[in-house]
């Protein structure tokens, strides 16, 4: 068993989010509100309810280096909440959306965010000090349905997107007077001196709709997943980018989260966490599902083939089929948040993380104890 905590604060979390102590936790009851719970001798009291939006909050972030939380709603607005005293006090953001906004996340050095929404576009938003408001350029005319996800690159210029149309790209977010000095080469080889808005690289290997994206802790390599029950690992990001994907026997994934460069953590409607590693040639497969005893050495790895390298991701790379498993454990609906919790003191290896779904729970899984994970983290 790895679950090492469950708190059932609603009967749907859509989203959630910790704050940098880790003693506070915002999360969105399926509603137009977002509560703000914190830990008070081992029990958790809401404290603060956040209301400002007039429809579901799709997504939420907490800064870790600003301490702000910032919203967004189907409403199409965004908040950036900043703590004065014990009043929470909402900035509203100039998104320019006519449709939904579905998610949100801090840049790394938390001077940016980036909002996806139903309007096909991305807004990358930024504080204006002059002017004491959050303002947005806008990446339009790539996205061809709703961006479903976003996720920053560590170098806090680079952002990749999910969205319906099936595809996975990968932008520059470079913004004169924000970002300081002028872009430097990533270590994934990928040009940084390109102008805002401007595409790095598509990604067509899903056919169907792409859902949660992570970048690798170093930025080299990324995964995302798609509605046809798949995930696809992609390194070298770049003009010549080469992939992998992993077919699975089981119901699609909905998030997916890097622990390291050799381990990601899949979530989604089978409602167990689901492991993949990669071996010593970077090939990945599905190892087991994480709230389980490790399976049998015979089913414990499946062929994920790696693609030749290719510019251009049109028609359909090897594929690999993980083995059937139970479904079910802690969570008993699908989850559809995934986000970190703790890394051990001394270094950035993550130890621990939350997942939360529309049964309500969030729940804290600890690693440090799987003894078969340890060799890829």
């Amino acid at each position: 068993m790895a679950a090492i905590a469950v708190n059932q604060f609603a009967e749907c979390v859509t989203c959630h989010a910790w704050s940098p102590d880790h003693s506070m936790i915002a999360l969105c009851p399926n509603n137009h509100e977002v509560h703000i719970y914190k830990s008070i001798e081992e029990n958790w009291e809401r404290i603060h309810v956040l209301q400002k939006h007039d429809q579901i909050v799709a997504g939420i972030d907490w800064s870790k280096s600003s301490n702000r939380i910032v919203t967004v709603s189907h409403d199409r607005n965004s908040y950036v909440w900043n703590q004065e005293g014990s009043v929470w006090v909402p900035t509203l953001v100039i998104l320019r959306l006519n449709r939904a906004a579905l998610c949100v996340q801090w840049s790394p050095k938390g001077n940016k965010f980036a909002v996806g929404s139903g309007a096909k576009t991305v807004c990358i938003c930024y504080y204006e000090q002059e002017n004491n408001w959050w303002v947005s350029k806008l990446i339009r005319k790539k996205h061809d349905s709703s961006v479903t996800s976003v996720a920053w690159h560590p170098n806090n210029v680079l952002i990749a997107t999910t969205s319906t149309d099936g595809k996975c790209r990968v932008f520059s977010t470079f913004i004169k007077g924000v970002d300081a000095g002028k872009p430097r080469k990533s270590g994934s080889g990928s040009s940084l001196d390109a102008k805002f808005g401007e595409q790095i690289v598509q990604l067509d290997l899903s056919f169907c709709w792409a859902f949660g994206v992570k970048w690798s802790p170093s930025g080299n390599s990324l995964a995302y997943v798609g509605h046809n029950s798949m995930i696809y690992f992609v390194d070298h990001i770049g003009p010549s980018p080469s992939a992998q994907s992993v077919v699975l026997r089981d119901l699609p994934l909905r998030d997916v989260m890097f622990v390291s460069e050799k381990l990601v953590i899949g979530v989604g409607y089978d409602c167990n966490p689901m492991v993949f590693a990669a071996d010593g040639i970077g090939s990945w497969s599905f190892v087991r599902f994480l709230d389980e005893k490790k399976s049998a050495s015979s089913s414990a790895r499946y062929g994920s083939q790696l693609t030749e390298a290719f510019g251009k991701f049109y028609g359909s790379s090897k594929q690999g089929t993980s083995n059937d498993k139970t479904r079910g454990g802690v969570h008993d609906n699908c989850i559809n948040c995934i986000v970190p919790f703790k890394t051990s003191s001394g270094s950035n290896k993550m130890t621990s993380f939350s997942t939360s779904g529309l049964d309500g729970k969030v729940v804290i899984w600890d690693l440090k104890n799987q003894e078969d994970l340890l060799e890829y983290m």
